[in-house]
């Protein structure tokens, strides 16, 4: 389908190394002058759900500053745009779980709020997995934890996990694991 918008100008309002805020003059779809703020991430979301032999998983815990609470998530992290997916999902995995996988599959691609980022994600199944020593970054608190899938689907659909890569990736899991 053709894109029925049209740029005339941009201006950067923020940046900093991770994403840039962007002011842009527009065509709107009606032919209408109109404004559009965006945040361009300047890396790629990863999110990876670990699964054992047994059916576990791992979630982590953290604050989140932006939300002002606390948050349960799948492990992910950023990888920086234009290298390796994979590579970025592998070293995310083992900072904040310590594992390492020893089969990845890439079960999906996610768009985190379209209507005003342009932030990709991407979501993997690990499997096959080792446990390892943690590598948290300076800026993680992070709580660890191994539940049944199960219990983990059940903390998406009571409300206890609301963020939107765990949540797709939990599911969709769970449609592939046939729970």
């Amino acid at each position: 389908m053709k894109n029925p918008w049209k740029t005339l100008s941009v201006k950067t309002v923020f940046e900093n190394p991770w994403i840039e805020v962007t002011h842009r003059d527009v065509i709107i779809p009606s032919g209408n002058p109109g404004t559009y703020g965006m945040v361009h991430f300047k890396n790629k979301a990863l999110g990876i759900v670990p699964i054992d032999n047994e059916g576990n998983t791992w979630l982590v815990g953290q604050y989140r500053y932006t939300l002002d609470e606390y948050s349960w998530e799948i492990p992910m992290g950023g990888g920086i745009l234009g290298e390796d997916d994979l590579y970025n999902a592998q070293r995310e995995l083992k900072e904040e779980t310590g594992l390492i996988a020893e089969k990845w599959t890439e079960i999906m691609k996610i768009h985190t709020s379209n209507s005003v980022t342009d932030e990709s994600g991407i979501i993997f199944l690990a499997e096959g997995l080792t446990q390892g020593e943690t590598e948290f970054e300076e800026t993680e608190q992070l709580e660890i934890i191994k539940l049944p899938l199960k219990d983990a689907i059940d903390k998406v659909m009571n409300g206890e996990i609301t963020d939107a890569i765990s949540i797709a990736g939990l599911l969709k899991v769970a449609k592939l694991f046939d729970i």
